[in-house]
């Protein structure tokens, strides 16, 4: 059976042209005075602040993996809401790497932290831009304002 966080080539995540599929979510609440906030997760592992995403399971469709990945890294269930498109780069072991992002929007939950996320912090976008570690997350940033403003 053929590994979906691969190519439909064939290659291995081993492998340095495998391209890797993931999905996540900019989860989208709004604060206490009304204004829009991100949800941005800090992952100890790479000492980053990032958007939940995470690698396709086998048989997993991109919306699936997206709302699994924020569950999990968030404690959150929530909606899908408008796609935001796609990221692509370079993971650390140089292979191909293709994120498909969602707005999402929080329905119930909570977090609680784990090994791999230790720190959710609920941010207007301005403030979360100055957070993210990677221009790719800012860029994703810019179309989910453009997002709520439709």
């Amino acid at each position: 059976m053929r590994d979906p966080a691969t190519t439909e080539g064939g290659g291995r995540p081993g492998d340095r042209q495998a391209e890797i599929r993931a999905a996540g979510g900019l989860v989208v609440r709004r604060g206490p005075d009304g204004v829009a906030q991100v949800a941005v997760v800090h992952r100890p592992k790479y000492d980053d602040w990032s958007f939940p995403k995470g690698k396709l399971e086998p048989g997993e469709t991109d919306e699936g993996c997206a709302v699994r990945e924020v569950r999990e890294e968030t404690g959150l269930t929530s909606r899908l809401g408008r796609p935001l498109g796609s990221t692509a780069y370079r993971d650390r072991f140089g292979r191909p790497k293709v994120v498909r992002y969602w707005l999402m929007h929080p329905v119930s939950g909570e977090f609680r932290p784990t090994r791999e996320v230790d720190e959710v912090r609920w941010l207007p976008a301005e403030e979360a831009r100055s957070l993210l570690t990677y221009q790719h997350d800012r860029e994703l940033l810019d179309r989910m304002k453009a997002a709520l403003i439709r």
